[in-house]
């Protein structure tokens, strides 16, 4: 193999090239040291009438697609198709699994609908427009893969993807004659003007390696392994010590059995006695009305207090008590409604007693121990004092003239 591929290089000019070229014409390249002088040059040439020809530069270089009149290219077409029936086909598809392959109910919501498809719909998209944009640029538009380009190995080639710019015009172009695009270019700027030829093999009738059955195989044989060595890391390697990484390392999960506790029990209740570090346990938990301690509310008379308050009555005590504290429960009959707190016998409550009932319950009424604070339970009880004395109202209560009597 090392032979045939020696024999496939000849010397040319002291340089080894790939092969040898051939007597005919492929273009003309001319090199210019400047981006102003390449840009200049390219609107000549436009102006000279040429349809087929090129710039190379080593980077981008702005204002050279005015230069050279380029027309708007036509890849966004490719991407805008591929980019539709990417969506299409994942609309299709959604429609389909959800609508006709696979009925689930969820929620009384129906089989297929549009918001909850657009995610799957835009990853779809994305994909196809830009996996196919890129198959067209290369093969398309590039007329990619080729192994011979005939301006390859030469140093018009070298120079242009490195430190210079060029213009190269082909000899397919219907006004193209050698001897006057040679002087045209020379006129033009460039001290360096040379004729191109193509190679003695004529690029189009290589057969592209890429389709060869030994490159399919080795191809082929890559991503076999690669699928193997995947699967055994993923399902063995990783489950293994030391690679496991602790995964199977002796713990206790929610809701799972435990050989550590006679019980079997993972999870564990409490220790009794102890107290978790920042909590002020409730004195009275537990304990009927008679017994409970008379505290006085801590919570001061504040506007963010209430406010406070109301909103926790709003969202824990409002369902049952009414808005107002009535008695008249928004729940519709699902739950039985309690009795009003402005009967005389709540009014006359100290403030510890409606705390103990928010902690403790009544009847059917359940402790909101958990989902309420001790701060949040007092600012209910003086927003429960504000809705009571709104209730029952005293004339003393009553301004006259901005003033209370």
């Amino acid at each position: 193999m090392l032979k045939k591929l020696k024999e496939k290089f000849v010397e040319i000019d002291g340089d080894l090239r790939l092969e040898e070229r051939s007597n005919e014409i492929y273009g003309v390249t001319a090199v210019f040291e400047t981006p102003d002088s390449v840009i200049e040059a390219a609107k000549k040439v436009e102006d000279y009438g040429y349809a087929k020809w090129d710039v190379n530069t080593p980077f981008p270089i702005h204002g050279m697609d005015d230069a050279m009149k380029l027309k708007p290219t036509k890849l966004g077409y490719a991407t805008f198709t591929f980019g539709t029936i990417g969506a299409l086909s994942a609309l299709a598809m959604i429609a389909y699994m959800s609508g006709f392959d696979y009925k689930n109910i969820i929620g009384g919501k129906p089989f297929f609908a549009l918001p909850p498809s657009i995610p799957i719909t835009f990853e779809l998209t994305i994909l196809l427009a830009a996996l196919f944009t890129i198959i067209f640029t290369l093969v398309v538009f590039n007329k990619l893969p080729k192994i011979n380009h005939p301006l390859m190995e030469t140093e018009y080639m070298r120079r242009v993807s490195s430190e210079a710019f060029g213009i190269f015009i082909s000899a397919e172009d219907k006004k193209f004659n050698p001897d006057e695009v040679i002087g045209m270019l020379k006129s033009l700027g460039s001290n360096s003007v040379n004729l191109v030829y193509k190679f003695a093999t004529d690029e189009d009738k290589i057969k592209t390696p890429i389709f060869k059955p030994a490159f399919l195989g080795i191809l082929a044989g890559t991503a076999v392994l690669t699928a193997i060595i995947t699967y055994v890391v993923l399902n063995y390697a990783i489950y293994t010590v030391p690679f496991d990484w602790m995964t199977n390392q002796p713990k206790l999960n929610p809701q799972k059995m435990s050989t550590l506790f006679a019980d079997g029990f993972g999870m564990r209740t409490p220790v009794e006695g102890t107290v978790a570090r920042g909590f002020k346990p409730y004195e009275s938990y537990g304990k009927p009305d008679s017994l409970i301690r008379i505290i006085s509310n801590p919570m001061p008379f504040t506007k963010e207090v209430f406010e406070l308050g109301k909103k926790k009555y709003d969202t824990y005590c409002s369902p049952c008590h009414g808005n107002y504290g009535k008695g008249d429960s928004r729940l519709n009959g699902q739950f039985p409604n309690p009795p009003t707190l402005h009967s005389d016998k709540v009014r006359n409550w100290k403030d510890a007693n409606i705390y103990h009932i928010i902690v403790n319950g009544q009847n059917i009424m359940p402790s909101y121990a958990k989902q309420i604070n001790e701060n949040e339970r007092w600012a209910i009880v003086h927003y429960i004092r504000a809705l009571q004395r709104s209730q029952n109202a005293l004339d003393s209560d009553i301004p006259v003239d901005g003033n209370k009597k």
